[in-house]
């Protein structure tokens, strides 16, 4: 059997703890982080948050930085090997994993991307998020 990865990547509100958007690929590089921005840019127009990531490459690179000011926001990374700025979407990487990842059999690529898709439905539609309480 052939093991082979799969690539998420996401971006998380820190408002509502929701992901606005997600893209999954076979390969880590810039496009995978580049499509994922725009797609978020897209759905939100009118949004203008502060971005934080941590300092992966294609989050460095003059590239991205040019799409962060083209879209009016503003940058934070922590300091290497502070992880304050990403600490949220680090714990929905946690999460997601604890939840539906480990322990588990995937036996095709497309019973890893069913998960990770369903599981964003639920994680975004109908899991209770720690700070928003219901009255």
């Amino acid at each position: 059997m052939v093991k082979r990865k799969v690539y998420l990547s996401a971006i998380l509100d820190l408002y509502d703890r929701r992901i606005v958007s997600y893209i999954i690929r076979d390969s880590n590089n810039n496009a995978l982080v580049f499509d994922t921005f725009d797609a978020a840019i897209e759905a939100n127009p009118d949004a203008h948050p502060i971005f934080h990531s941590d300092r992966g490459f294609q989050y460095t690179n003059r590239a991205f930085h040019a799409k962060i000011e083209a879209a009016g926001m503003i940058h934070s990374m922590s300091r290497v090997a502070k992880c304050i700025d990403n600490g949220p979407m680090e714990g929905f990487w946690g999460i997601i994993k604890r939840e539906r990842y480990y322990e588990k059999r995937f036996t095709s690529r497309e019973s890893v991307v069913e998960m990770i898709e369903k599981y964003i439905n639920y994680y975004n539609n109908k899991r209770l998020q720690r700070g928003i309480l219901a009255y």
